[in-house]
């Protein structure tokens, strides 16, 4: 059998222009369910590896393909719901990641099932073969954000701004709070649409996280108390205004805007802000530049810096009171980095 293998493999080889028949050399790849993977990963295990990823990409040693949308419109048989499919190779890595994720499929309460779901596809490099499957339904991608925005806080703030404000609570606020906490400790204040939903969020980052936190009012009265704004929306409206923020300097890190018809930030706060993108021919489709550039009021040549080239010292970050925002839409490559790192940590068990 591996010799009739060996044989087709060289006589593929030595025919560059003939396409080989498919084989059944390559072993199934390894399912990793849903607890698995949520008992294992935290957004800690993801922040060292997403950080090599933006460096990586302002070196421009990551292939990441712009994201592909398959919009499902609503019918007696489908829908409604979106799916977004992304994944990136970071130069001298082993493996690549393909990411699918499914997302505002609001009919699914009917059912009793939660509105989102994905998948990660972690591939040999060498080999081209499939390693390992990861039913994730979003939580790699919540942790990738995650050590995203602690990337963005560690590089784009000072250490004297230490009152963190978090616009939205849902998962991906969580684990922007247990990431935000890994960079240095702080005062958290919290807002929702959903006071309850706050409030819990309060009650449970202060207790496992062992920082002050506490509900704002309104949006306003967060964003006036705060050096450091996370925002983490549905994105289907504005959620802050810039006579709201401190003449001392603010960090917005905004990472709710991931498709056309979203956006969490003024038009007016970008245009007076040091700009940053995580990947500018990204943001200018899909995150809060592209409303701007749509305005016409930004042009891509105002993009301050690729957050990348803040982490590799291409730039500065903070440089005094200036208003800050970091569009987080997430990459391909923090899908890689994030891969890659659940491939290492759980492939072992």
């Amino acid at each position: 059998m591996l010799s009739s293998l060996s044989r087709t493999i060289r006589r593929c080889a030595q025919r560059p222009g003939i396409r080989c028949l498919a084989t059944n050399g390559f072993p199934p790849p390894r399912l990793f369910n849903y607890d698995t993977v949520t008992s294992h990963l935290t957004v800690a295990d993801a922040i060292s590896s997403v950080e090599e990823a933006f460096a990586a990409l302002a070196r421009d040693t990551v292939d990441v393909p712009m994201p592909m949308h398959i919009g499902i419109n609503e019918s007696s048989v489908a829908g409604p719901g979106d799916c977004h499919i992304k994944g990136g190779y970071i130069d001298g890595t082993p493996t690549f990641t393909v990411k699918l994720a499914c997302v505002s499929f609001y009919k699914n309460a009917e059912k009793g099932l939660p509105p989102g779901s994905g998948i990660f596809i972690v591939v040999n490099a060498v080999t081209g073969a499939p390693l390992g499957v990861f039913q994730e339904n979003r939580f790699m991608t919540d942790l990738r954000t995650g050590a995203a925005g602690a990337v963005a806080m560690k590089y784009c703030s000072s250490a004297s701004q230490d009152t963190v404000g978090f616009i939205g609570t849902g998962a991906i606020a969580r684990n922007m709070a247990r990431a935000a906490a890994a960079v240095r400790p702080f005062n958290g204040i919290a807002y929702a649409l959903d006071n309850a939903m706050a409030e819990d969020f309060a009650k449970d980052m202060e207790q496992e996280l062992g920082m002050s936190f506490e509900v704002a009012k309104s949006a306003e009265a967060l964003c006036r108390a705060s050096d450091i704004i996370f925002t983490q929306t549905p994105g289907s409206s504005t959620v802050l205004e810039k006579e709201w923020l401190k003449e001392t300097g603010v960090t917005i890190i905004a990472s709710g805007s991931d498709q056309p018809t979203k956006q969490e930030i003024p038009n007016d706060v970008l245009v007076a802000s040091k700009y940053v993108s995580d990947l500018t021919k990204q943001t200018s489709k899909v995150g809060e530049l592209r409303g701007a550039l749509q305005a016409g009021v930004m042009t891509v040549d105002d993009v301050y810096a690729e957050l990348g080239e803040i982490v590799n010292g291409d730039k500065p970050g903070r440089e005094g009171n200036e208003i800050i925002v970091v569009d987080l839409t997430g990459t391909g490559a923090q899908d890689a980095a994030i891969g890659q790192v659940a491939w290492d940590k759980l492939s072992q068990l």
